[in-house]
């Protein structure tokens, strides 16, 4: 993502090019670029907090000092990577994964037959403990760092369907209890964004075809050697920080996972 910079005598939607190191070429954006940095600048700062209405292009445009149509494109492409929400006549909101929409945004297990649903979570296990080095490696951390870890079943009707592993960097997190974990039924992104104020915005996953092995099958009350769908998940907020590691098995008898490229 393209960054813009301010100096007190000029236009902060026009950066001057210093600040570069000695022997670097300037680099430059264009205009709506350097609006769509500053306006997500305002996203992560927590000046508009998720739900909430952002101003209108027409108040953007005042405070940048630029066009409408230059705010217009730039929001085009914040709402494209779902930062935003446009609700029409009403104006646009900040993301938020309170939102069904968001939810299934980050869930691509679909039914084969009727319409997407969201399942009901069962916590097998949650505690504190030490991030081993694979784990630590992901979230950028350091081995021995402390990490929440979650380990859940997520039911659609009354089948096992997904058996996740969930890490979060405690030196984030603090204060997430085990025993609120527990209690929560709801998505864990949106317990996140609620009480720790962590959006994930972006995501990266490797998907690969496994087979069940002895604690997977009893889980997932699947018979041993199942063929599943194993995905790891490294989830990102701002600044392309990471926050989560997330690995799940995927029964696929009545579900397919399904992405969409454009």
């Amino acid at each position: 993502m393209s960054s813009a910079h301010s100096s007190s005598n000029s236009n902060p939607a026009h950066p001057a090019p210093g600040g570069q190191s000695a022997g670097s070429s300037p680099t430059f954006s264009p205009l709506y670029q350097q609006i769509k940095a500053l306006i997500t600048q305002s996203l992560q700062s927590g000046e508009w907090r998720p739900g909430e209405l952002i101003p209108s292009e027409i108040e953007l445009a005042n405070r940048f000092k630029v066009s409408q149509g230059t705010v217009r494109k730039a929001i085009d492409e914040l709402s494209a990577e779902n930062l935003v929400v446009r609700r029409q006549g009403k104006g646009t909101f900040v993301a938020t994964h309170h939102e069904a929409r968001a939810q299934f945004r980050f869930l691509r297990l679909k039914p084969d037959v009727g319409d997407a649903q969201y399942p009901d979570n069962k916590i097998v296990e949650a505690k504190r403990l030490r991030a081993p080095a694979d784990i630590a490696r992901q979230l950028d951390i350091k081995t021995g760092d402390s990490v929440y870890f979650i380990k859940r079943i997520q039911t659609f009707g009354e089948a096992p369907t997904i058996l996740e592993e969930l890490w979060l960097p405690g030196a984030i997190f603090k204060g997430l209890s085990v025993e609120r974990v527990l209690e929560y039924k709801g998505p864990m992104y949106a317990l996140l964004e609620t009480e720790f104020g962590i959006q994930m915005i972006r995501a990266v996953e490797n998907i690969r075809a496994v087979v069940s092995d002895e604690s997977a099958s009893t889980l997932l009350a699947v018979k041993l050697n199942t063929p599943l769908l194993s995905v790891n998940r490294v989830s990102f907020t701002y600044g392309d920080k990471a926050v989560e590691v997330r690995r799940s098995l995927y029964v696929t008898n009545n579900h397919h996972y399904q992405n969409e490229l454009s």
